[in-house]
């Protein structure tokens, strides 16, 4: 019987991975999770099935019906993983450079990748895949939103924001203004827009 923790690579044309046997789990999610984070950014999420993942990572169906139970989730995983360094979170002590900073950041991946527009059709598929939205608010926005919570609040324990300061209503304020503009997009994003988001934030909760 197949342990838990480990799973099968197959032979298949053009697999990531020929290795036959077993290989520890975290190896195969890796595989996987490459995968997809390379398909989303490069092509969309049109074409994303569990077949073609499973002949590009080497990884069988079986393994990945097993670890995602939609190609949403499966598709959310593998955004998450391939953004996760882009959209990490500074702490240089300066809360309003790190805003601009990890904002900025953000930004370009919503304007100048696919991230942006395959981060909206995650959004719309979740309304009709629970799976889907299960993992969006586990894996995604509760992860984003903790860490900025955690910076802000280190910024106010500073001394750089007020006392009296709800940092998670500061989190949909800033990150959710982005979002409406990425979902609705009356006007667009820019750098200009972020620099004004967080000038405007600040001026009226900053201690100085």
């Amino acid at each position: 019987m197949e342990n838990e923790a480990t799973a099968s690579a197959v032979e298949e044309p053009g697999a990531r991975s020929r290795r036959r046997g077993r290989r520890p789990a975290d190896e195969v999610r890796g595989d996987v999770l490459r995968t997809v984070g390379e398909l989303l950014l490069g092509e969309g999420i049109a074409d994303l099935t569990f077949e073609r993942v499973a002949r590009l990572s080497g990884v069988s169906k079986t393994t990945l019906y097993k670890w995602w139970p939609s190609r949403g989730a499966l598709a959310l995983d593998g955004y998450f993983h391939a953004v996760q360094e882009t959209l990490a979170f500074p702490d240089t002590g300066d809360i309003r450079a790190d805003l601009l900073d990890q904002l900025h950041a953000f930004v370009h991946l919503m304007t100048g990748t696919p991230g942006g527009r395959i981060l909206a059709e995650l959004i719309g598929e979740s309304q009709t895949d629970k799976d889907l939205a299960t993992a969006y608010r586990t894996l995604y926005s509760s992860g984003r939103r903790a860490l900025a919570g955690e910076r802000l609040t280190r910024a106010q324990e500073q001394g750089q924001l007020r006392d009296d300061v709800d940092v998670q209503v500061v989190v949909d304020q800033l990150w959710g203004a982005v979002y409406h503009r990425l979902l609705i997009p009356d006007e667009p994003i820019t750098d200009s827009f972020v620099e004004a988001l967080v000038g405007n934030l600040l001026g009226g909760i900053a201690t100085r």
